[in-house]
């Protein structure tokens, strides 16, 4: 196949989502207003609640098995790594550009979490179906691509909610922090407010009582220091599930993948769930059904959200390029080269689809729900509005020509 050729195949997946990203723009112009600011809400409500969670575990459930999960130990490794890579490039980006406090867990969670689900599973199987592609009948390789595009956006998710959503958390307060410096403690404002006079002694205290306090507070410290150690290590192990906000890491859709994977990979679930002679199919196909929506929705809400960038924010044009050439340049080439390496030591198969996907997980744009995080902690939502605009604008040209060099290195 001639690179003219690949270059074919790999557009026009691209010029789909261009297309349906348009469409959202133009249903969210004021003209319109079919995509305003409440429709997006309820959509993405919609979307995070339901159809993700249907998408994922019916995907989950249908192509991926014990034996499967054993072949493709490397993708969650891959995708640990592109986080890794992407934080460290956007720490670097923070020192080389002094990007403002406020934007600086945006800036590492764009350049450390790609869009992980939607674009795989609209690219993947798009390239399968056209004639010329470089990865083997079309059926098979789009069963075969929609199963590893599930588990990136499942092992996506997780990682997301789990790592970035402390990032975005993290600088987020850091901000709030700062823009109060006069803010007290709750007890010393509640104090402040009791006594606004100075505070006096009313009685001098004798010795004797300051024996006895001296006493008290000794016991009391002495039985700070006799609680048991199993103890200490259950309040330690409390107030790490507390800071990780194990709400926002079990997300609908980290749920949706846990009962796919149990659904898929337990015998006796998946033969009463999964295949054409399961009792409970319909269980199963009606999810897939409801979930195929989800990524037709998905890119809508996208380009409805890119008006926002549209009218402008105070961005610095070196946060923008920086986070471009971090996504489009460098994390692409640092994933030709951990893949070749891992193909060589034999960590990755043959199947050049695989290799495909692994190499396209490193070459995606920002996250979608990086925004949402942004609305949670409100702080960089318009920042971020702006950079999804450029990034996603350039990802048009950017993923089209990796995708094709990709489908040029692994045939």
């Amino acid at each position: 196949m001639g690179l003219w050729q690949l270059f074919v195949v790999s557009l026009m997946p691209v010029v789909k989502v261009l297309l349906m990203t348009t469409l959202g723009v133009f249903l969210a112009t004021e003209r319109m207003d079919i995509l305003g600011t409440d429709a997006r809400k309820h959509l993405n409500s919609l979307v995070y609640y339901v159809l993700n969670p249907a998408l994922v575990g019916s995907n989950l459930a249908k192509f991926i098995t014990l034996k499967s999960i054993v072949m493709l130990w490397f993708m969650p490794l891959n995708i640990f790594i592109t986080f890794i890579a992407g934080s460290a490039l956007g720490w670097l980006l923070i020192k080389i550009t002094k990007a403002p406090n406020h934007l600086r867990g945006l800036i590492v969670g764009c350049c450390a979490a790609g869009n992980l689900g939607n674009m795989p599973l609209i690219i993947i199987p798009a390239a399968c179906e056209e004639k010329d592609n470089p990865f083997g009948d079309a059926s098979i390789c789009k069963m075969h691509g929609l199963a590893y595009a599930t588990l990136s956006l499942a092992i996506g998710s997780i990682l997301l909610w789990s790592y970035v959503y402390n990032i975005v958390r993290i600088y987020s307060s850091t901000d709030s922090d700062e823009t109060k410096p006069d803010a007290l403690p709750e007890g010393l404002e509640s104090a402040v407010e009791i006594t606004p006079g100075p505070m006096l002694f009313l009685k001098e205290p004798s010795i004797d009582e300051g024996m006895e306090n001296f006493e008290l507070d000794r016991a009391v410290s002495n039985g700070k220091a006799k609680v048991p150690f199993p103890e200490n290590i259950k309040r330690g192990f409390q107030k790490v599930l507390k800071k990780l906000n194990l709400k926002r890491l079990l997300s609908p859709s980290i749920n949706g993948a846990i009962v796919g994977f149990i659904a898929g990979t337990i015998p006796p679930f998946r033969k009463l769930l999964i295949g054409d002679s399961a009792p409970l199919r319909v269980v199963e196909d009606s999810a897939y059904f409801v979930g195929e929506s989800a990524i037709t929705i998905t890119t809508l809400i996208v380009g409805a959200n890119l008006l926002k960038g549209f009218r402008g924010s105070k961005v610095p044009i070196s946060v923008i390029i920086g986070i471009t050439a971090v996504r489009y340049i460098i994390l692409p080439i640092l994933g030709v080269v951990i893949i070749k390496c891992a193909v060589h030591l034999g960590a990755v198969n043959s199947d050049p689809l695989y290799k495909f996907v692994l190499l396209l997980q490193f070459a995606l744009p920002p996250a979608i729900n990086i925004g949402t995080m942004t609305q949670l902690f409100g702080a960089g939502e318009a920042e971020y509005s702006v950079i999804m605009l450029w990034t996603y604008a350039l990802a048009s040209v950017s993923v089209m020509l990796w995708s094709a060099f990709f489908m040029w290195l692994v045939k």
